[in-house]
């Protein structure tokens, strides 16, 4: 795809994403690998629903800003994963409701926070490991976040939201809402007797669609 293409299907799913209550005011922010290895990244304080594909930051892998507005201060979360994830396309980050809310409750299980409810958060995400609480924009949030990104392919960020990759960017968005809908059933069902995929199950995901886990 060429990068006006890659502008407008940004633009596209990010609305759409708004529009589904995945992201709501400002939050959240959205990047993609251009074909010269060089990133788009949602600007600052903007918000998904209403996007100017021609004022999107437009960055080096270094950071240095070429064009369009100032990048979320966010990126160099981004930044962590494709440097450590280098097959990775695209990379979402929200604040959605319920991974948000997963993310700040206690006694988590730090290397996957969320039990293989269904096949397809196995085959898609496989595990999902947090990260302790930094503030927004904090370095040592995208130097935590780059130790898991070679193994993982989103991570949930304590008391703040999760951070998804993917081939492209539809994948790292498709990943992200097999995600919230898992976290969701993991609520709706957390308080009754329910059951698991077991261990033979996901080895078996695992190995015949070489998922993410």
């Amino acid at each position: 795809m060429t990068e006006f293409d890659l502008r407008e299907q940004l633009i596209t799913l990010a609305r759409s994403i708004f529009m589904r209550g995945y992201s709501s005011g400002s939050s959240g922010n959205i990047s993609l690998m251009l074909p010269d290895q060089t990133l788009l990244v949602t600007p600052t304080n903007s918000s998904f629903g209403d996007l100017d594909p021609n004022r999107l930051s437009h960055i080096t892998m270094e950071g240095e800003r070429l064009s369009g507005d100032l990048p979320s201060k966010e990126y160099p979360m981004h930044l962590a994963i494709y440097q450590h994830r280098p097959h990775t396309g695209a990379i979402v980050h929200l604040h959605s409701h319920y991974l948000t809310a997963l993310s700040c409750l206690q006694g988590l299980d730090p290397k996957n926070c969320l039990p293989p409810l269904t096949p397809y958060y196995v085959m898609r995400v496989g595990q999902l490991p947090l990260v302790p609480y930094f503030r927004p924009g904090d370095p040592q949030l995208g130097e935590a976040v780059g130790k898991l990104a070679s193994r993982h392919n989103a991570i949930l960020l304590a008391n703040h939201g999760v951070i998804v990759c993917g081939a492209n960017i539809r994948d790292a968005i498709f990943n992200a809402e097999e995600l919230e809908e898992t976290a969701r059933l993991y609520f709706q069902l957390h308080s009754m007797n329910y059951n698991t995929l077991n261990q033979q199950n996901v080895d078996e995901l695992t190995t015949v669609f070489k998922s993410a886990r």
